[in-house]
């Protein structure tokens, strides 16, 4: 009886613990890494590979959020948009959530093992970026670049693991990667301006203001673009790609289309809807135009 009640109880944190690093948006990098592994590979990878490089992605997507919530709890406490979390609030203890991070973390070594020793080596190296992340609000305003470099690594890692080296085309990617998640996550830092300006926090919505902020992530998609570009040139990618950089395109300028003139309102749909929809595209017509080829 014992037992089952410690079972389920454990199964009822991880259920919380997931939802407070939303664990759904993994879907934003996933398609990155998907995208990194079909152009290493000139094609779909072996299942082998493939059930490896997922495991890795979602390893480190989870030990990354849940080191940021962690880390900043005491923070979280005293922000109204987020003392509803789960540690603040009181549903999950930080043992706990420890816990499940050194389990993820587990996951991305074991994963990154099993797929070349490039992989396992640079492994430690992904978890340095993973946990200044959640420090960097403290003392600079590139917290959004870090952030962008740690998503980055999902294409990168993907091609390690396919072809155990690092080449130039998954260095573009990963700079696509950079520039479109600190772009948004810009955008998204919109909503705590008045609360990190008061606790002495660094974002560039506080050294930039809202007006400059938004022309910043604007800058920084437009760079995004310049790279999936470039990544056209040095892959030798074809229509269907193309395609999709066009289609790319139009969701972003439709992203800052919703917030202009800084109109929050309709942060979610810019923020949850079109990052999801961009990533996903991205891995749509890469593998078009993969298999075209």
């Amino acid at each position: 009886m014992t037992s089952t009640i410690t079972t389920n109880s454990l199964i009822r944190k991880l259920g919380i613990f997931l939802e407070m690093i939303k664990f759904s948006h993994t879907v934003f990098a996933l398609p990155f890494a998907l995208t990194g592994a079909l152009l290493a590979a000139g094609g779909l990878p072996g299942g082998y590979q493939l059930i490896w490089i997922v495991l890795a992605m979602v390893g480190a997507r989870t030990a990354a959020m849940g080191l940021n919530r962690l880390i900043d709890a005491d923070i979280d406490a005293r922000n109204p948009r987020t003392a509803v979390r789960a540690i603040p609030a009181g549903l999950i203890g930080k043992g706990m959530t420890l816990g499940f991070i050194i389990a993820s973390m587990a996951l991305l070594l074991l994963a990154a093992a099993r797929l070349n020793p490039l992989c396992f080596k640079l492994a430690p190296v992904a978890v340095f970026f993973l946990v200044l992340y959640s420090y960097c609000k403290r003392f600079t305003a590139l917290a959004h670049i870090v952030l962008g470099i740690c998503l980055a690594a999902a294409p990168i890692g993907a091609w390690i693991a396919i072809r155990g080296t690092l080449d130039l085309p998954a260095v573009v990617l990963g700079c696509v990667v950079l520039f479109w998640v600190a772009g948004f996550d810009i955008l998204y830092a919109l909503q705590d301006l008045e609360f990190d300006r008061g606790a002495g926090l660094h974002s560039i919505p506080v050294a930039l203001g809202v007006n400059g902020s938004l022309w910043a992530a604007r800058l920084f998609h437009l760079v995004m673009l310049g790279f999936l570009i470039l990544l056209t040139t040095v892959m030798q990618l074809g229509f269907w790609f193309l395609a999709g950089i066009v289609i790319v395109a139009a969701m972003l300028a439709y992203e800052h289309w919703l917030l202009r003139n800084g109109d929050l309102t309709k942060l979610d749909a810019a923020f949850f809807n079109m990052n999801g929809y961009i990533s996903v595209a991205i891995l749509i017509f890469t593998a078009l135009d993969v298999h075209v080829r």
